[in-house]
């Protein structure tokens, strides 16, 4: 029977995580044990560190909701989502590229016609989002569903206004059979992330800036094309260079185009300047 010292704990603690009855699980488990024990002696944790890293932890948990998502958020700003992101959306150059999540996605926004005003009255500059979703040869697709969500022209999201209770600042919309599509909102502002909780805490211990440029999530499927999952940002807006979560590639950036009173994009009439965002989407075939 071998007793646990310094020296045999990583190999006893592998040997037992290889019994998982799943292979991929055993892998994911030997080869996490191996890296959090080699970490582990790399800095020499204090029992101290120990205990503060699981408090902070257990915070994390704590602060979570259904609307918001802490633990998403921590690993966000530690780079790590981003990095799943690009190992797992590998796709060709003429697609478009996918992005992080984010904590604030909410299942379940209502269906929305061609040209429907998510804002609802909310106050802000009126922004028209219009283009189409092809393959990458170009061929249009068409019913595919665009969940859109957004954070207000205070850069506050829906989760983290206690008093709401229905959608606000997200909707699902659907390409007509040219592919088509045509989203009425806001502008989105650049905004912090949450600073309340124990990711805030511990990004106030760095010069890390905690600011996102302004955006707008999107989350586009359609059978037979890989699921999208991405933002449009403002050019020009604030945090492009320094995104506290990694997110921003340039295919992402365009002109939000300030157009006069008049004839909109969905074919009605505005009675003040808006702006308008041009952006066609480009969904990478499933398999290929």
């Amino acid at each position: 029977m071998a007793f646990v010292n310094e020296d045999n704990i990583t190999d006893l603690a592998v040997e037992r995580w290889a019994t998982a009855h799943s292979p991929r699980l055993a892998e994911l488990m030997t080869t996490l044990v191996r890296y959090l024990h080699a970490y582990t002696r790399e800095v020499r944790i204090t029992e101290d560190e120990w205990t503060a890293a699981i408090e902070w932890l257990t915070e994390l948990g704590k602060i979570s909701t259904d609307k918001r998502q802490e633990v998403i958020l921590a690993s966000d700003v530690l780079g790590l989502s981003m990095l799943v992101v690009q190992l797992n959306n590998r796709f060709s150059p003429e697609a478009t590229p996918a992005t992080v999540l984010g904590p604030f996605h909410i299942d379940g926004s209502p269906a929305a016609p061609y040209g429907f005003d998510m804002s609802d009255g909310i106050p802000g500059t009126p922004l028209y989002l219009t283009g189409t979703v092809t393959d990458p040869q170009g061929k249009p697709v068409p019913n595919a569903v665009l969940d859109v969500w957004q954070a207000d022209a205070e850069g506050t999201y829906e989760s983290q206004l206690s008093e709401i209770d229905e959608a606000r600042l997200r909707a699902k919309y659907q390409t007509r059979e040219d592919g088509t599509y045509c989203i009425r909102t806001i502008a989105p502002l650049g905004y912090t992330i949450p600073m309340d909780g124990p990711v805030g805490d511990l990004i106030r211990t760095t010069d890390i800036s905690c600011y996102r440029p302004a955006h707008i999530h999107f989350l586009i499927e359609e059978p037979g094309y890989e699921k999208l999952i991405t933002h449009l940002f403002q050019q020009g807006s604030d945090y492009l260079d320094s995104d506290v979560v990694f997110g921003v590639k340039d295919a992402l950036i365009l002109p939000f185009t300030e157009r006069p009173a008049g004839p909109t994009p969905d074919g009605g009439t505005l009675d003040r300047t808006y702006l308008h965002g041009e952006y066609d989407f480009v969904l990478q075939p499933e398999g290929s």
